[in-house]
């Protein structure tokens, strides 16, 4: 049955799989392609055995398996992450999206988050009570993964990232104990994990703090022409250095999408897009968004209050799970003309009707926090860049990664040199610009929680004891 590093016998398979709540999968047995597939398209990978764990005791069990076996171990919550890290090709995948619990205490304003919840799960718990904490901006992501990476999106100016927001863990090690880690306890792991991806263990558990949000936002989408682009990007970037912490206002170039609210001789044709939303009072938020909306001659103006969990799900369709993705990242403190121009230029020659480039604004919140206090060190990026590269037919991979690797070496003379980990696709030697001036410190992280490396199926802080 075994084609990965380590041939087990099926006694010890036999065994694991009657101790686990859940199930223990091999390429024969139903359910398996399902769980090994994942959201980008272009990862296809077998692993041995898939553990879909129901609880803690599963996974204690599974890695407990991994580690005496000697078996490569890949972790899967939602599976949506761009280097296809939640899969391996033979080992063994700890599958974790049958754990998807959200438990809310309204009174505390707290919620318990279970690795398989994906950002739906989360917001439409939270969202019954009037509350939110930062998440992405795609429903369909994992909470886990975004959590680990660092976590960025609409909240992330008011309230600052998904790791600022994380009260605590759960984490089972590589010696498969179960550690609670917090700012009390288990400190240097609780740090590690808030930015450091999964170095360090599998995170049964997740309490993050809510902050009062909605249900009603002031948000949406403003379309302008291609040509209007470098203007567009440049009052954006105007606005954006002095707007308050409540706003958080985003530019993306792309095809138009068939939106219902877009004419149709515009669908697929280039445009700028801005996607402006207010974490406040709606009518404070009219007035701070007012020189957004009253620039230039747009094609059409969606801004409005919209549900704020429906607005989390507003550009799922764009995102939607098998298509084929490859993605490179910047980070940047300004966007000078040189880069707008820069953009602009590689955005009327996108490989792909779904590939864009977006420019997500940070900062706020986000940037008072210091560079050390958790893992995630880019505090000082006021701009995330994702190059989104995406598309259906395997024969466009050569032309899609080519633009996109050419376009991200273009950028680089106006960016910071860091990356968010969360964008980094299947490439070696991005790891230490990802984890920046904190990486010797997760070293010494990775040395005391895994310093065998079970946990290397990630972007990987390689351990040095």
């Amino acid at each position: 049955m075994a084609t990965g590093e380590t041939r087990v016998d099926e006694r010890t398979v036999t065994e694991l799989s009657g101790h686990l709540r859940g199930e223990l999968l091999g390429p024969d047995d139903p359910g398996y392609d399902e769980s090994r597939s994942i959201w980008n398209g272009m990862i296809d990978r077998t692993p041995d055995y898939i553990a879909r764990c129901r609880g803690v005791a599963d996974v204690m069990g599974a890695v407990e398996f991994a580690r005496e076996n000697d078996l490569l171990v890949a972790v899967k919550g939602g599976g949506h992450n761009i280097a296809g890290k939640a899969v391996c090709d033979g080992g063994l995948v700890i599958d974790l999206s049958a754990m998807d619990a959200v438990r809310v205490d309204p009174d505390s304003r707290t919620a318990r988050v279970e690795p398989g919840a994906t950002l739906a799960d989360f917001d439409h718990e939270a969202q019954a009570f009037g509350l939110a904490t930062p998440l992405g901006i795609n429903s369909t992501t994992g909470v886990a993964g975004l959590t680990l990476g660092g976590g960025f999106g609409w909240l992330t100016r008011k309230y600052g990232m998904t790791v600022d927001n994380l009260r605590s863990a759960d984490v089972v090690t590589a010696e498969g104990d179960l550690l609670h880690a917090s700012e009390e306890e288990n400190e240097d792991l609780f740090w590690g994990i808030r930015g450091g991806g999964g170095n360090f263990g599998v995170v049964t558990s997740f309490e993050f703090d809510l902050h009062e949000v909605g249900p009603e936002v002031l948000c949406g989408p403003i379309v302008y022409r291609g040509e209007d682009a470098p203007e567009v990007l440049r009052h954006l970037r105007d606005f954006n250095a002095d707007a308050p912490d409540e706003a958080s206002v985003w530019g993306i170039l792309r095809g138009a999408p068939p939106l219902p609210f877009l004419p149709e001789d515009v669908h697929g044709v280039g445009v700028a897009i801005v996607v402006a939303f207010y974490a406040g009072d709606m009518e404070e938020g009219e007035e701070v968004l007012a020189p957004i909306r009253e620039f230039g001659d747009p094609i059409a103006d969606a801004v409005s209050p919209h549900q704020y969990a429906a607005f989390q799900q507003a550009f799922d369709p764009l995102l939607t799970e098998g298509a084929r993705n490859y993605w490179k990242s910047h980070n940047f403190h300004e966007l000078p003309d040189e880069a707008i121009d820069t953009a602009v230029e590689y955005a009327a020659a996108l490989p792909s009707p779904l590939s864009e480039i977006f420019f997500g604004q940070v900062g706020g919140a986000m940037a008072r926090v210091p560079a050390d206090a958790t893992a995630y060190p880019h505090r000082d990026a006021e701009y995330a860049m994702n190059v989104h590269t995406r598309w259906e037919d395997p024969a466009d991979d050569e032309k899609c990664i080519a633009w996109a690797r050419e376009f991200y070496d273009a950028m680089a003379p106006y960016a910071t040199g860091g990356v968010y980990v969360n964008f980094i696709s299947e490439e070696a030697g991005q790891e230490e610009l990802a984890y920046g001036e904190n990486y010797d410190r997760l070293v010494e992280c990775k040395n005391e929680y895994d310093p065998t490396n079970l946990f290397r199926v990630n972007q990987n802080v390689e351990p040095t004891a």
